[in-house]
Formats: C-alpha cells, structure tokens, sequence
C-alpha cells in the first residue's frame, strides 16, 4: 500500500540524458545533445549523484543547450513553493535547491507522474506571474518517482528531503505549505 511518494524533479539543464554519470533516461530528446552520444540509460534504484564524472564534459554539453541551464535563486524558490501550495496536494517535505527539488507527497489516487506535472504547472505559474521564464519551461521532463509503503520509508525519506539542502551546504527550509506524516491518517482524504 503506497502512503507517499519522494519526488524529485530537476530545473532545465542540470541532468542531461547522456549525462556523464548516467541517467534514467532511455532516448536523447534534444537535438542539441544528439553529438555528444546516447542516452546513458542505469538501472540502479540508488542515486547515482555522487559518481564522479567529466565536468567539462557536461559544461560542453550544456553550453550546447537551447536555453541556459537555470539556476533558481532564492526568490524563484519562494514562488515555486507558493506555487505548491496553491495546489490540492499535501506535501510531507519539501527542498527547493538551485538546480532541483525534492518532494515528499502525500498519497494521491492519481498516477504520480501527473501530480508531478500539475506541480510543475503550478510552480511555473508563480514564477512566470513575476516574469521569469517566460519564452520556455524552467523544468526538464520527467522526474524520479519513489513509491513510499511503509512509515518507516515515509519517514525516511522526510528527514532525506529535509536535509538535502544542508549537504549542499545550505539552511534546512522550512515551508508553510508542509504538512506533518501521520501514519494513522496517511491516506485519509486522497485525491
């Protein structure tokens, strides 16, 4: 029985198909990155982050890129996450980082893949009403989506959520919109 799940999705340009260290990716979708070979594709369910890998690589094949690689400062996080609470979901945790966020939601009825998308579309709503990105999506396609079963893995992956942000040397982020897990109630109310 699926309580939650641990989503996290990256800013346009941070995890190429091809990626150096490896991606979950099965085809290369942009044009741009075609000359610098085929996607990468892993099949570990860890992360794969911490690989070390050919940085000027990856530089070259983000210079080659439609857009910048974005970057979102602190103020763009402010408006992703209020963006976030403007929609139906519960979240349990919540980090935005410069480069991507990691979301802890709370069981929906719905395929996660597009609640990750309504997510997307609401955070971008409140990033383009103060006029950022407004000529493309400041998203890359899909995500990776953790199936929580148990407390224990909800929890887990809470207090991973939580300090994500601080092994990038960063403050822990406290959100208005988070909601405390509680196993007794965990899929009380799901969409």
């Amino acid at each position: 029985m699926v309580l939650a799940f641990h989503s996290i999705f990256t800013a346009y340009g941070f995890w190429l198909p091809n990626e150096p260290r490896g991606s979950w990716s099965d085809y290369v979708g942009a044009w741009e990155l075609r000359n610098f070979g085929p996607a990468t594709k892993v099949s570990t369910r860890r992360s794969i982050a911490a690989r070390p890998y050919d940085r000027a690589l990856k530089a070259r094949m983000q210079s080659a890129l439609q857009f910048e690689p974005v970057r979102f400062s602190g103020e763009q996080a402010r408006e992703i996450v209020r963006g976030f609470a403007d929609s139906p979901y519960v979240l349990h945790a919540c980090a935005v980082l410069p480069e991507h966020v990691h979301l802890v939601i709370a069981h929906t009825d719905r395929d996660i893949r597009t609640v990750v998308g309504h997510l997307k579309s609401s955070a971008t709503k409140a990033l383009r009403e103060h006029g950022w990105f407004l000529d493309h999506t400041p998203w890359a396609d899909h995500g990776w989506n953790v199936y929580l079963n148990t407390p224990a893995d909800v929890d887990r992956a809470i207090a991973y959520v939580e300090n994500n942000p601080v092994r990038e040397g960063k403050r822990r982020q406290q959100w208005r919109c988070v909601v405390p897990f509680d196993p007794r109630t965990s899929r009380a109310g799901a969409l």
